[in-house]
């Protein structure tokens, strides 16, 4: 039997993604499997109605995978949240379900929380060895406007990651979590007060399937949550600078993107 120290509750947040579930499922159990771990996949949808649930279902006959589907609620940080209280497992990992995170990095981004040696783990395009693959010159000028103000919040360089690893001990100490927006990962880091935090480079590649979910409300909520962030994490004499600065680099994504 799998000691609980190797097992791992994988949250899948989606909406209208059916045709990347099942290669996510299969290449994330093949990895995890070589690796030891023991794993369950929940997948937490705001109601795609595109037979995501089918596909689940279909899985769930050979794999430990199952679908929550929300009614009414919208949101991926929510939906996150959503799958931490539903997981069986108390090491968690958050990954998209458009396989721009790579399912075979699942054990090496989940090791040092398997290990003690981070409260937070996250796979990062920042480090040496991580890459964004196939993003033209302005996408990859855009990502990187959005991430400099997140970077005074945290001690990683790349605090927007999606692709992030956790105990449940850690989400359970956040306090006054706002899950807005889509960088719940932020959110979470910030809020946590995690120091001990492990970056593991990946390649980060654009989505092959589907529709990009990124609109600019999903960018003023962002703009949102770092003022918020800011006034968490930082006496009030510094928070004018930092809305300020991030006011300026949000405008220079709109305009650019």
């Amino acid at each position: 039997m799998e000691s609980a120290e190797r097992q791992l509750a994988i949250i899948v947040p989606t909406y209208q993604e059916a045709p990347n579930l099942r290669p996510l499922c299969e290449r994330g159990f093949a990895a995890t499997g070589a690796a030891g771990i023991v794993v369950e996949i929940i997948v937490v949808d705001d109601d795609s109605n595109d037979g995501s649930a089918t596909v689940v279902q279909e899985l769930a006959a050979d794999y430990d995978i199952r679908i929550v589907v929300r009614k009414g609620e919208r949101g991926l940080s929510s939906a996150v949240v959503r799958g931490f209280a539903e997981a069986r497992h108390d090491v968690f990992l958050v990954m998209d379900e458009d396989l721009s995170h790579p399912p075979e990095s699942i054990p090496t981004v989940a090791d040092k929380v398997f290990t003690g040696e981070a409260d937070f783990a996250l796979g990062s395009r920042y480090v040496g060895g991580g890459e964004m693959r196939n993003w033209p010159w302005l996408r990859r000028l855009n990502s990187w406007l959005a991430t400099l103000p997140a970077r005074p919040l945290t001690p990683v360089r790349d605090p927007m990651a999606g692709f992030f690893c956790l105990r449940r001990d850690v989400w359970q100490r956040a306090e006054r979590l706002n899950p807005i927006g889509y960088k719940i990962g932020l959110e979470l880091m910030v809020k946590s007060r995690c120091r001990r935090c492990a970056e593991i480079p990946i390649i980060f590649a654009d989505r092959v399937r589907g529709d990009s979910k990124l609109t600019l409300w999903q960018q003023l909520l962002y703009l949102r949550q770092l003022c918020g962030l800011y006034w968490f994490r930082f006496p009030v004499a510094v928070v004018t600078g930092g809305v300020l600065v991030a006011t300026l680099l949000f405008l220079l994504i709109a305009i650019g993107g």
